[in-house]
This record gives C-alpha cells, sequence and structure tokens, in this order.
C-alpha cells in the first residue's frame, strides 16, 4: 500500500489553469507546471478544455472514473505503468468488468502491464493479478526494470490515443485527455522500450495460486 499522501490535494500553477482554459494542452508543459506548483490551494477553473476531452484529477474518485473511462475507449491496446498495481484503482470491479470485456470481444486485444516493483500480496488475491494469469493470452504483466529507476510517473494509454497520467505516482492528482494521439505516442514509445527491455517475472504469475 503506498503512503496516504495520494488522496491529498496539491496545488496547481496558474499557467497550467490558464492553457486549461484557452483550451492549449501540452502534456510536458503541463507535468513541468504542477510539479512546481507551490501555491496551498487551487482556485476554481473550468475543468475542461471546451471540446470536453481533457480533466484534471484531485481525487481518488475522479482518477478512477478516468481509468476507466480511458480504459473503455482501448479498442486494440491497453498499456499500463503503475508503481505497485494501485489496488484502489486496478482491483476495483468496474475496471476489471471493463477489461473483460475488451479483452473478450476482440480477437486480438491485449493489456499490458507494467510494474514498478514486485508487489507483496500474500494471502490476498489482487483481482487484476488473477484475472491476467487466467488470460494470459490477453494481459501480460511484467516488472518495470530500468524504468523504476527514473521514472516517478504513473499512466495508462489507450491504444494511441487517450491516456490518464499523474506526475507523481503517490498522488491521485493526475491529467486525463482522451484524444491527444501526440502526448499518448510519446508515452507510449517510452513504454515500449521498458516493455522489450523487461521480462516476465515468475512471482508475479505465482502470486495468486
Amino acid at each position: 500500500m503506498l503512503p496516504a499522501a495520494r488522496g491529498s490535494p496539491r496545488s496547481r500553477h496558474r499557467d497550467l489553469e490558464a492553457k486549461m482554459a484557452s483550451g492549449e494542452f501540452e502534456l510536458g508543459i503541463l507535468t513541468q507546471a504542477a510539479a512546481a506548483a507551490t501555491q496551498p490551494q487551487m482556485p476554481v477553473v473550468p475543468r475542461e478544455r471546451a471540446d470536453g476531452t481533457v480533466e484534471i484529477v484531485t481525487s481518488l474518485d475522479e482518477l478512477r472514473a478516468s481509468v476507466n473511462k480511458v480504459a473503455g475507449t482501448a479498442r486494440r491496446l491497453l498499456s499500463i505503468y503503475t508503481p505497485d498495481l494501485e489496488p484502489e484503482l486496478y482491483d476495483q470491479t468496474e475496471f476489471l468488468e471493463i477489461v473483460k470485456r475488451f479483452v473478450l470481444a476482440r480477437r486480438f486485444a491485449k493489456v499490458r502491464v507494467l510494474i514498478g516493483i514486485n508487489p507483496e500480496f500474500g494471502r490476498e488475491q489482487h483481482r487484476f493479478l488473477a484475472m491476467s494469469r487466467r488470460l494470459t493470452s490477453y494481459i501480460e504483466m511484467r516488472p518495470a526494470g530500468s524504468l523504476n529507476q527514473q521514472h516517478a510517473a504513473a499512466y495508462v494509454i489507450a491504444d494511441d490515443r487517450a491516456l490518464v497520467y499523474r506526475v507523481h505516482s503517490d498522488s491521485w492528482d493526475g491529467v486525463a485527455d482522451y484524444d491527444n494521439s501526440p502526448v499518448a505516442r510519446m508515452h507510449l514509445a517510452e513504454f515500449d522500450s521498458a516493455w522489450m527491455s523487461s521480462e516476465p517475472e515468475l512471482s508475479l504469475r505465482s502470486a495468486t495460486r
């Protein structure tokens, strides 16, 4: 379980608010602004771009909704980078139903999960991990390896178009963009590189036995 600090609100830089209000979105700039923000509270600003495809999330409930929405848009590929298979997000019935429908309805559907650390599950079964064991042709989980050494973020990418991105994986704060291929492809390329250099880990498979 990660620290409770995930649920605490984080401030936002005023430049970020202006970009969200005007409809301009560039994730590289956005994540830098979010990381550098120091104000104790975020003023009330429009939460979506004019076309409704971008949202700032600041709570676990909002993040769950955004993760589920992005996952629900996947048609071929769902790529997830998570520090520890965060059960607050990925061991939830709604998310699991979305994944199950995705892989069973599409012959070539694939779910890839990179995990920053190997979780200590003990006797408690993580249902997403258990699902990956049953549906090995569709869902694969691997340790993040070298990516984890330089990467503090967490994200979900649907195909090469939609994503939810958190600058800090120990916080629920992040940005969801449901139609941004350039940014999604940038992070997908990073994910693909880490995926190719990683290997399936037996302990991830055996944890559900």
